[in-house]
């Protein structure tokens, strides 16, 4: 029997492709969301605003609610250029 590292890389030869296809998935999953940091965080924030507009009292005029429509289109916009930039 073999010692060192060899003795367990040589039984997962023959699975070599589906184990790189792995590592590359993880990879592309990982750099998905941390390649534009900005917009992340700015998503982040939109989405964190909409939850504080929803629980806001409902006597603003229709402000709140004008507020929470930009909100949603400006979600909406930001995944469109996170998703353009991929």
């Amino acid at each position: 029997m073999q010692n060192g590292w060899m003795s367990w890389i040589q039984p997962l030869y023959p699975m070599k492709n589906t184990i790189l296809s792995l590592i590359f998935t993880v990879g592309l999953i990982g750099s998905a969301s941390a390649d534009q940091p900005n917009m992340q965080s700015a998503l982040n924030h939109l989405r964190e605003a909409k939850i504080a507009l929803q629980a806001a009292d409902n006597n603003k005029g229709g402000w709140r609610v004008a507020a929470i429509e930009s909100v949603n289109k400006a979600i909406s916009e930001t995944e469109k250029g996170i998703r353009f930039a991929r």
